[in-house]
């Protein structure tokens, strides 16, 4: 078509404050994209308040309206970062001969070299957060480190021993220079808290011995994952409000056109994209925006991977079943007992592409420290529930601070946070 690759993605900021910015995204089309490029947008802190997509079949038009938090900085570098993030997501220009469908077991990710990232610092109270996010996450972003595990203790002595298994998007964390770049950029964060940083590569021996147990506890999974399991609908007050699916074949001759109203929460389009995409089902047409009281209406006309709609109502209600689900639950809280000592337990699924949710552990230890409760040790692994593989946040609460605050209060304050509601 002859487009060229600045036009792929345009990123029109707003002039004045609180307006939304505009994104456009114009490349062939593939099934997943919308997922991939509403993940992005997730990572980088963006609220999507409207949306539009439209393909052929072959070429897409996406335009997203997205806003800034207000406290978020945003200067020019951080918006060609977006955008070199969104383009690298789109396909490119020579394979617009068709759409192409996502399938797991025809793409097989290849996996990247690991590294381990040491960071001892002095303890203090918020450090956590303060080293995850605040300044420093924008500084991993803009290395284009990404986090995939993580063990954080505390020490006797009055410190913080930091692990952090990254790997490196430019593909550079081997050499001496990207490794001290990276570590002069996080002692500039952390300034006096900073006692030593160091990085090294490690093999899949290692990278295996510091992947939590596949399997949880009993207790764990009947007391998260019970509405997993049994497939019924949450009755319990960690959920959004109401959702309804409905879907409709009378439409359109080629397409089932899928309908929702549901409360607006943080990723919210991602979490229907990321569905969608989970079972490779191809967007044609679709419409979101926000109304006031934060309600958002979603228009999309579907079809399967046959290029049909769905007609068989055993497949539309496995498809509304899990819209539902993943809208009204999309991340799983609890706070339990772990002998003597007070856990914390945040859950997401992972697509499967294998890509978690972006952001958890931040507003985990964000909600931790507004709640002035402290964190013990903290760790991240993946674990297979039933059929499903999913991300879990393990976090060991300080056995004083705890006992000051109610656990529920902890749940509803994580909750809210991860939810955007605070």
């Amino acid at each position: 078509m002859g487009i060229l690759q600045d036009d792929v993605v345009i990123i029109r900021q707003s002039e004045k404050e609180g307006e939304p910015n505009v994104i456009t995204v114009n490349c062939p089309d593939k099934t997943g994209l919308g997922c991939d490029l509403c993940r992005i947008l997730l990572f980088f802190g963006l609220s999507i308040v409207r949306g539009d997509v439209s393909t052929d079949g072959k070429w897409c038009y996406i335009v997203f309206w997205v806003v800034c938090k207000p406290a978020t900085r945003w200067g020019s570098s951080r918006w060609e970062l977006l955008k070199k993030r969104l383009i690298g997501a789109c396909p490119s220009c020579s394979s617009a001969s068709g759409i192409s469908y996502y399938r797991s077991e025809l793409q097989p990710p290849k996996p990247p070299d690991v590294f381990l990232l040491k960071l001892c610092c002095y303890d203090r109270k918020g450090l956590l957060h303060d080293f995850l996010f605040a300044d420093v996450t924008e500084v991993l972003c803009c290395l284009e480190l990404n986090i995939k595990k993580v063990k954080v203790s505390t020490t006797p002595d009055g410190s913080v021993m930091d692990l952090f298994f990254v790997t490196d998007t430019r593909e550079l964390l081997h050499t001496t220079k990207r490794q001290e770049e990276t570590c002069k950029a996080l002692e500039d964060v952390m300034q006096e808290a900073v006692i030593s940083c160091n990085i090294q590569k490690v093999g899949p021996q290692i990278t295996a011995c510091s992947q939590a147990s596949p399997f949880l506890p009993s207790q764990i999974t009947e007391d998260i994952f019970h509405l997993e399991m049994s497939n019924k609908l949450p009755s319990v007050s960690l959920t959004s409000n109401s959702v309804s699916v409905t879907m409709d074949n009378s439409l359109s001759p080629a397409h089932t056109l899928v309908q929702i109203i549901c409360q607006d929460h943080k990723g919210l389009l991602y979490d229907i994209m990321r569905t969608l995409k989970d079972y490779n089902i191809q967007i044609s047409y679709g419409r979101f925006y926000i109304k006031q009281g934060r309600k958002c209406e979603i228009d999309l006309f579907i079809m399967q991977a046959d290029g049909k709609k769905i007609v068989d109502p055993s497949k539309q209600n496995a498809l509304s079943s899990r819209l539902q689900m993943e809208l009204l639950q999309p991340l799983r809280v609890a706070v339990m007992s772990r002998g003597p000592d007070t856990e914390l337990l945040v859950a997401n699924p992972v697509e499967l592409s294998s890509k978690g949710r972006p952001l958890v552990f931040y507003d985990i230890t964000l909600a931790l420290k507004m709640l002035d409760t402290c964190i013990f040790s903290a760790e991240i692994g993946r674990h297979m529930i039933g059929d499903r593989e999913w991300e879990v946040y393990r976090v060991l609460l300080d056995e004083g601070a705890s006992l000051s605050v109610p656990r529920r209060k902890v749940e509803e304050g994580v909750w809210k946070l991860l939810m955007g509601w605070e």
